[in-house]
């Protein structure tokens, strides 16, 4: 099963309007080991290659590191809970600098300090 941190091709099926689509790649961001391996969903922000300046967006380089062929942003605002049959297959992992940004960004946007 998928590890914080990993970014995973992750099938997001026929959207409603402004939802991600189809097959792209996403940030897991939970939920932990804690729940153990039998917790059927999986916490996600999936990612777009196109950049709109919007402030929850985090930026991730393409690297043999990430598995992206091009420069990316995760949509820090489009967390989702997916089932884990979803994940189609893991492409690599961020550091743990885009995590701190990432853990911001979920933080503002629930109005936590």
């Amino acid at each position: 099963m998928a590890s914080i941190s990993e970014l995973w091709l992750v099938d997001f099926g026929e959207p409603y309007p402004a939802e991600p689509s189809s097959v792209r790649p996403a940030l897991v961001v939970g939920p932990p080991d804690t729940f153990g391996r039998s917790f059927p969903v999986v916490f996600v922000m999936p990612l777009t290659t196109t950049r709109r300046l919007v402030a929850s967006h985090v930026e991730v380089e393409a690297s043999e590191m990430t598995g992206l062929e091009d420069t990316s942003y995760i949509q820090c605002e489009m967390l989702r809970s997916v089932n884990g049959q979803r994940l189609v297959h893991r492409l690599g992992a961020v550091g743990w600098e885009v995590m701190d940004q990432v853990s911001f960004n979920i933080g503002t946007l629930l109005d936590q300090p």
